[in-house]
């Protein structure tokens, strides 16, 4: 039933009352049916399809720079460190990346038949790279024996170590000196040589270096000595107790090399306990020795202090 009352629809849409009859028009009726049901069917199978894949024009999909999807990504935090590529994020090259200081304060006193005044100041600084590094050791001793000065001596130097994170490593080094108990107006040195890094590890650090020195001593008294001299140096840092003690030594053997009879040698032994990172309890030990002297100057000198010593180093 329902395809006639269909198609009396189509008949009175297209052709009008009057003609509903002619064969002609019932022909068309049923074309124009067929193609209506096609249509529709048609219509109905693409809404109910599920969607394929979208393929869209090649200029209408954008592509980000690599670089700065890299960059916006890590700032975002979507994207770890880690997991950038190290091209794309290119390492400054710095001289200097580290620095490393200490201060040290050392002294004795004694009162009664013999008045002793003895104060050491003295500094670590260390600037350290990727290829160089710079360190420094000033120091400044004053003291004085039952009221007469006897101690107003300044040391300062300057060392530049090429490759000394390698177990051999160049280096070169400026000095100056004075002394009031030696009765030295100004003692200047420089020269380079080569180290060798015997032990490095978390818990001892022992080197030997050895240097050609070239150096003028400007004497109260007597005449300015110059001299070639060869300087040899043991230095080491010793860690005992799991780093409740430690034991640090330096000794320098300086001899000339065109005098035999003219050779200088000093030492420094300290033991430290350290109170936290930054702050330690020592003791030192300093022996020196010069075979050059002015005459009313003895060749040898010793010494004992106590102090404190701050810093990072």
């Amino acid at each position: 039933m329902s395809k006639p009352i269909n198609q009396n629809i189509l008949a009175l849409f297209f052709c009008g009352p009057a003609v509903m009859k002619n064969p002609t028009c019932h022909r068309f009726l049923k074309l124009a049916a067929f193609f209506l049901v096609l249509f529709c069917s048609r219509v109905f199978a693409q809404e109910t399809a599920p969607e394929g894949p979208k393929i869209l024009p090649a200029d209408s999909v954008t592509t980000a720079k690599p670089d700065k999807v890299t960059t916006d990504s890590v700032r975002s935090g979507a994207i770890k460190p880690d997991s950038v590529k190290s091209d794309s994020v290119p390492k400054p090259k710095v001289l200097i990346d580290t620095i490393r200081y200490r201060f040290y304060g050392d002294g004795n006193f004694t009162k009664g038949n013999v008045n002793r005044t003895l104060m050491v100041f003295r500094a670590e600084l260390v600037f350290s790279g990727p290829v160089i590094n710079i360190s420094t050791n000033p120091r400044f001793t004053y003291g004085k024996q039952n009221g007469i000065l006897a101690e107003r001596d300044s040391y300062g130097d300057l060392f530049v170590d090429i490759f000394k994170k390698r177990r051999t490593y160049v280096f070169g080094l400026g000095a100056l000196e004075t002394s009031n108990l030696r009765k030295i107006d100004l003692r200047q040195m420089a020269g380079a040589g080569i180290g060798y890094r015997l032990l490095k590890n978390k818990t001892n650090d022992l080197s030997l270096t050895n240097a050609i020195l070239y150096e003028s001593t400007n004497f109260q008294e007597i005449a300015t000595v110059m001299t070639i001299r060869n300087s040899f140096r043991i230095k080491g840092k010793h860690s005992l107790l799991n780093d409740k003690i430690r034991f640090n030594h330096l000794t320098f053997i300086q001899p000339a090399l065109n005098d035999i009879s003219n050779v200088r040698w000093n030492t420094i032994m300290s033991v430290e306990l350290p109170l936290n990172k930054w702050i330690t309890l020592r003791t030192s030990f300093e022996n020196s020795f010069e075979s050059v002297v002015e005459a009313t100057r003895k060749r040898n000198d010793s010494r004992i202090t106590f102090g404190i010593s701050v810093g990072n180093k």
